[in-house]
């Protein structure tokens, strides 16, 4: 079994672990923050004067660079058994940066604060993912890992609107939403503060010495076919942009994005509870092709509706693999080991972002705002067709997991 929070089964809130309740808070809080500002961030830097490749090349630097971070304090939470100190401190970082934005003039002001930004998560993803995996039953972990992403996603919900009620209120002033959007966070490291407890594990289950030869070919075949996905999958920002060519006034872009989260958010849950069921791998493979009917929509649509349609679908494809995947992942690797498996994967998918998003950007500037849709599409047929082939090879209906269990998947 997984270890368990002080080893007291019978703490729960809402049927819910109770690390996992409030870890799911604290995102939920920090993501109303992030996305108050992601919602309106593409807009605000072609208002200071940066281009469509600046405004996603800014964001696949950040993700990017500050991803390494994540493989490093997932190793380090593994080698001294601590989780919580690298959430308060990457929570931190959001809460203290994100109302900076609100005094930048330059692309890139954004870039330097958007990136020390971006350090935080890098901090704070890895380990909070692998208290996540350590505060859960075997039977329970993809919806616990839904959970976690139904909540993120409610904040990506309530940023936007929130974002929504400050542009009407204030028309065209980014700023005031960079200013109104610390408070969310602050609340949000308050909460791991005060209710989430320390997945505590004994000295004999912390890892002596961790290599990459002590994580399995299925691991690595897994990680491979993630990276070539992640290619193919660039930043949200030229969604919004690509919505705003359409002819979506500026004032409804936090509500497009909105209508994403919303349906993220419903069906987030359901997806990681069928993926506890049912092979992870199936609904990872539906996911992958989803997206790929999704960006050839983007690609050839002109029509508003429809893109809102193609938004409510993309917030089905992340329903079926953010969450799932991290399963997966937590899956194939042993549990005094999950910080660094987590953190090499997380990084892997922060690292490749960069140059995703500066091939997305240039093909949308040098080519038309239709080419890096057409190419996203063609590289995730191609990633779900390596899923599947995965998943042929290593399915089994009782499989051994690395720690000895037998998974029912």
């Amino acid at each position: 079994m997984s270890v368990h929070i002080n080893n007291e089964k019978d703490k729960k809130v809402l049927g819910l672990e109770r690390n996992i309740f409030f870890t799911g808070i604290t995102s939920f809080l920090t993501d109303t923050t992030t996305k108050m500002i992601y919602s309106i961030m593409p807009l605000f830097l072609m208002s200071i004067g940066a281009s469509k490749t600046e405004v996603s090349l800014i964001e696949g630097i950040a993700e990017s660079t500050a991803s390494v971070l994540k493989a490093l304090s997932g190793w380090w939470s593994d080698k001294i058994g601590k989780n919580k100190p690298f959430m308060v401190i990457g929570y931190g970082f959001t809460a203290i940066l994100s109302p900076l934005f609100s005094i930048v003039t330059s692309p890139l002001q954004v870039l330097v604060i958007r990136f020390s930004e971006r350090v935080g998560k890098g901090i704070r993803t890895a380990p909070r993912d692998s208290l996540v995996a350590g505060s859960s039953s075997d039977s329970e972990k993809g919806k616990n890992f839904g959970f976690h992403k139904a909540m993120d996603n409610s904040g990506a919900i309530v940023g936007p609107l929130l974002a929504f009620i400050i542009l009407s209120a204030f028309p065209g002033d980014y700023r005031k939403i960079f200013i109104f959007s610390a408070l969310p966070a602050i609340l949000g490291v308050l909460t791991i503060i005060f209710f989430v407890k320390e997945a505590k594990k004994s000295k004999d289950d912390l890892p002596k010495k961790i290599t990459l030869k002590d994580f399995s070919y299925k691991y690595y075949m897994f990680l491979g076919i993630a990276f070539i996905f992640t290619l193919g999958n660039s930043t949200d920002a030229l969604l919004l942009v690509k919505a705003n060519d359409i002819g979506i006034k500026a004032l409804f872009i936090p509500i497009v994005y909105l209508i994403f989260n919303s349906v993220s958010v419903i069906f987030a849950v359901p997806m990681g509870i069928l993926s506890d069921k049912f092979d992870r791998e199936r609904i990872i493979i539906f996911g992958y092709l989803l997206y790929s009917v999704i960006y050839l929509g983007f690609g050839r649509t002109t029509n508003k509706i429809l893109v809102i349609l193609l938004f409510a679908l993309y917030g089905l494809y992340s329903a079926a693999t953010d969450g799932v995947q991290k399963a997966l992942v937590s899956d194939l690797i042993d549990k005094n080991k999950r910080g660094t498996g987590l953190g090499i994967y997380n990084a892997l998918i922060g690292i490749t972002l960069l140059p995703a998003s500066l091939i997305a950007g240039v093909l949308y500037d040098k080519v038309n705002n239709s080419a890096p849709f057409y190419l996203g599409s063609a590289i995730a047929l191609i990633a779900a067709i390596l899923m599947l082939l995965f998943y042929k090879k290593f399915s089994i209906k009782k499989r051994t997991l690395p720690n000895g269990r037998q998974g029912c998947r």
